[in-house]
């Protein structure tokens, strides 16, 4: 039986731990799985999933996914290589595409396979909003929240078996695709509030780096908030903090990002 090697971690106990550190945020997280295997599945989906959806081309939309997270990307990548951390995104291979969905959602994959809905860009409205969106779904990808909760499912499943620092394709595969199953719902990781809150942290200031002004995600999640249609949230915000207590965190985070802002350039 071929044997999936697993990397990069420290024997506790009877645990594993491999603690990985967020530059930007400073949260750390155990991180056990192999990025390269995730990066590969993950690429898989998203094929899969584009080969099923509409992607939209050729209009103002699309090129605005496009270029936001173009300019997001790139802001997180010079933040990085100031920082001396480059290397921490090898194997990263970005895409940006927008789907003709109604869903008022949008989501990256590990390895930066970022697909938006067409149902949220009345939304997001402008350039900012979908900055906002973007920066927070990034920030998934690039604090490796995806190799957490596999990471997590391992332990939980499998525990002491990991001890040998192997375990079979077969076993793997179905903890991915669990996680990420295939169809309309490829991408939607369940995370957990924390990964969430530190997506809007993390997103917050790689838009701001990007040259968006952050101030503009209060009022981006006051529209969502907004659009909710009775007691059923739209599926983007159905694992997310309380929008009240986002808000606040937002404003607590604020001065940080508006730092970043005006080493951008931008104008306050």
């Amino acid at each position: 039986m071929k044997v999936l090697k697993i990397s990069s971690y420290i024997l506790v106990g009877l645990g594993l731990v491999a603690c990985v550190t967020n530059p930007i945020t400073g949260r750390s997280s155990i991180q056990i799985a192999n990025n390269s295997e995730i990066a590969t599945a993950a690429a898989s989906e998203y094929r899969t999933t584009l080969a099923k959806a509409k992607v939209i081309t050729g209009t103002a939309d699309a090129s605005r996914v496009k270029n936001v997270g173009a300019k997001i990307k790139n802001a997180a990548y010079a933040y990085y290589k100031s920082i001396g951390r480059q290397s921490a995104l090898n194997g990263y291979n970005w895409e940006f595409n927008l789907i003709q969905d109604p869903q008022l959602n949008a989501w990256c994959m590990p390895g930066g396979k970022v697909a938006f809905y067409s149902g949220i860009m009345p939304v997001c409205k402008d350039d900012n909003g979908v900055a906002v969106v973007m920066g927070h779904e990034v920030s998934h990808a690039l604090a490796g929240h995806g190799n957490e909760r596999i990471s997590q499912a391992m332990l939980a499943q499998y525990g002491g078996n990991l001890l040998g620092g192997s375990m079979s394709n077969s076993q793997w595969s179905s903890i991915f695709e669990r996680l990420y199953p295939l169809g309309a719902q490829v991408g939607l990781m369940a995370y957990g509030r924390k990964q969430e809150s530190e997506a809007d942290e993390m997103g917050l200031y790689l838009m701001a780096m990007a040259g968006y002004d952050p101030r503009n995600a209060t009022s981006f999640w006051q529209r969502m908030e907004a659009s909710s249609t009775g007691s059923r949230p739209p599926e983007f915000l159905s694992t997310h903090p309380n929008p009240a207590n986002r808000i606040a965190d937002l404003n607590a985070d604020m001065p940080k990002a508006l730092q970043y802002y005006r080493t951008a350039g931008g104008k306050l």
